[in-house]
């Protein structure tokens, strides 16, 4: 996952991702703007759920926390179920949707070029997407709690600018798509950096990178890609498969069925990056008798990793540790089978970490590039002879997918087995649903968000010669 961009204070803060416009503070407050009140007075007009969000979205900008994490926090544990949907939806709904937003508001300002504090940005991306994106939410209601809000942030002076624009907003035609669109204009459309799409186009084309865009814009619906599983009756939850997206299962299961042929001891498995432990249990599960080691660089997502597997009956004989994957000396022995699935950008997972695209700078792919094929080498130090290494990403960019394992090829010692035999062997098993043919490029597998069904995926087969 890519470090996160921290914000500065002041008027000409860009901590929220770069707000739009040049440092132009706002200033004046109109009449129209209604009475003063207190921060405390302004507050209390605030819908805990339309708080909830802002404060949320205000540390995200700030590099503070990850959105995910922020919504399962203190910050919502006092929330009625209701609101604390209403405060996902709108943390998620703005970060997904900023870019637009931001371009939208922009045209409405008096003065487009200015730059606007945080706090008054956020208010106006909150407002702007609920009149445009949720139709159960009444505008006045909209327009009247961001006034609010954004008193209650503690910027009166742009009430009256924020209820202007955002009254333009509520009254002005909703956009429709072009018949023709340059890149530049669909990824602002569709909230994406338009660096990000171009290179999209450049690897998949231009339809493939339109249905990234659409994909990343949705919530995650319900997995279509494996045959669902028979419920036993009075089945222990310990023994049910752990709850994954389908992107990562098929990666694991394609993992568990590149086990060596043949072998005459008990297969070795290392799962070098294990957190947040589902691939590991996909692991456990599905190669029964295997010793299995999962490790993690983080003693922390270790830990949480850990209690994971231990909900699970079947991953009993899994052994954690702490170690660095990129240091050969941290674990020893030989393995048959090593899950290699990095850290990395993440620009397969944007529909779910909507805010990777306002943080990710292109040379951090250099550098993500480099820490991989480090972990990438050490892991292969301990693949015993005839081994196989499964190495995955859930990146989309070719720096930490292809690059990464053409480079490890290069220098010898390891092939390349095609995973199509492996894919055909889970369908004919039943596991999985239909053909996933488009899905394999040069053999190796890369799914695409909006194209088949998950978050976008790169996994590719090495065996030790």
């Amino acid at each position: 996952m890519t470090d996160k961009v921290q914000g500065k204070g002041g008027m000409a803060r860009g901590g929220a991702f770069g707000n739009f416009g040049k440092k132009t503070p706002v200033k004046g407050r109109p009449a129209t703007a209604g009475p003063t009140l207190s921060v405390a007075e302004a507050r209390a007009k605030v819908s805990p759920a339309r708080m909830a969000a802002f404060e949320i979205l205000t540390l995200v900008g700030q590099g503070k926390g990850h959105s995910d994490e922020l919504l399962h926090s203190a910050l919502t544990d006092a929330l009625s179920p209701e609101d604390r949907n209403l405060t996902t939806a709108l943390v998620m709904g703005v970060l997904r949707w900023q870019i637009a937003l931001d371009a939208r508001v922009r045209g409405l300002l008096q003065r487009p070029e200015q730059k606007l504090v945080d706090a008054v940005a956020i208010t106006l991306r909150m407002g702007a997407f609920q009149l445009l994106h949720m139709d159960r939410i009444p505008a006045h209601a909209a327009l009247s709690e961001s006034v609010e809000l954004c008193r209650a942030a503690g910027e009166p002076h742009a009430t009256g600018m924020v209820n202007a624009v955002l009254r333009k907003v509520a009254a002005a035609q909703k956009p429709g798509v072009r018949i023709h669109e340059s890149t530049a204009a669909f990824a602002e459309r569709l909230g994406h950096p338009q660096w990000l799409v171009e290179r999209w186009v450049a690897a998949y084309g231009r339809d493939a990178a339109v249905k990234i865009c659409e994909a990343d814009q949705q919530e995650h619906g319900e997995g279509g890609m494996f045959v669902e599983a028979e419920v036993v009756e009075g089945a222990l939850p310990a023994a049910a498969l752990p709850l994954m997206d389908d992107g990562s299962r098929l990666v694991a299961e394609i993992a568990a069925a590149a086990v060596p042929d043949g072998l005459d001891h008990t297969v070795r498995v290392w799962d070098c990056c294990a957190a947040p432990g589902g691939k590991t249990l996909m692991l456990a599960l599905r190669l029964g008798e295997a010793e299995v080691l999962a490790t993690d660089v983080s003693a922390k997502r270790l830990a949480q990793t850990e209690a994971r597997l231990r909900r699970y009956a079947y991953a009993e004989r899994v052994k954690c540790a702490v170690a660095d994957a990129a240091a050969e000396k941290n674990v020893r022995g030989q393995f048959d089978l090593i899950l290699c699935d990095v850290p990395c950008s993440g620009t397969g997972t944007l529909a779910g970490n909507p805010e990777i695209r306002h943080m990710l700078k292109v040379e951090e792919l250099t550098r993500q590039s480099d820490r991989q094929r480090k972990i990438l080498a050490g892991a292969l130090g301990r693949l015993a002879e005839g081994g196989r290494l499964v190495y995955s990403t859930c990146s989309l960019e070719p720096e930490e997918c292809e690059r990464v394992v053409e480079a490890v090829v290069a220098a010898g010692g390891v092939r390349r087995v095609a995973v199509d035999g492996f894919l055909e062997g889970l369908v004919a098993d039943g596991v999985l649903k239909g053909e996933l043919g488009s899905a394999v490029r040069d053999g190796a597998l890369r799914t695409l968000p909006g194209v088949h069904g998950c978050d976008g995926f790169f996994a590719v087969v090495l065996e030790k010669v």
